[in-house]
């Protein structure tokens, strides 16, 4: 919550591929690993009282959670979506990094375009943190 959890050009590059896919419905972006948290974004309507840190202690669980799903029917684990009496939640993890997204209703097509946006940006930067 330093500020330095995440590279400035990364930070940009998550907002604009969430601000993209999501539009006006976007309420929030976290940047998360298992030691940092960032948020990167918080739409101006909303309260700045979420408990980031108990938000991260609980989709943390998704780096280990994964491996639960690999080799079913269901085929690669691709993102986390819950549904809140005010909005949704949606989490990406990739390799050793993830994001976590708030947003208002929107259709299950639209949450398909941000996970693959967000896969790939995720992706893209894990190749260059492991370099």
């Amino acid at each position: 919550m330093d500020g330095n959890a995440i590279d400035p050009a990364f930070a940009d590059e998550l907002r604009s591929t969430c601000r993209t896919t999501v539009g006006d419905e976007l309420r929030s972006i976290t940047y998360f690993t298992e030691d940092a948290i960032e948020q990167l974004y918080l739409r101006s309507d909303l309260e700045q009282t979420a408990d980031l840190v108990g938000f991260a202690d609980h989709e943390r669980l998704g780096f280990r959670s994964q491996s639960a799903y690999r080799n079913t029917q269901l085929g690669d684990y691709r993102a986390t979506i819950r549904l809140f009496e005010n909005g949704y939640l949606t989490r990406v993890i990739r390799g050793e990094h993830g994001v976590w997204v708030t947003t208002d209703p929107m259709s299950i097509e639209r949450f398909e375009e941000l996970t693959s946006a967000l896969e790939t940006v995720l992706v893209d930067h894990d190749v260059a943190i492991d370099a």
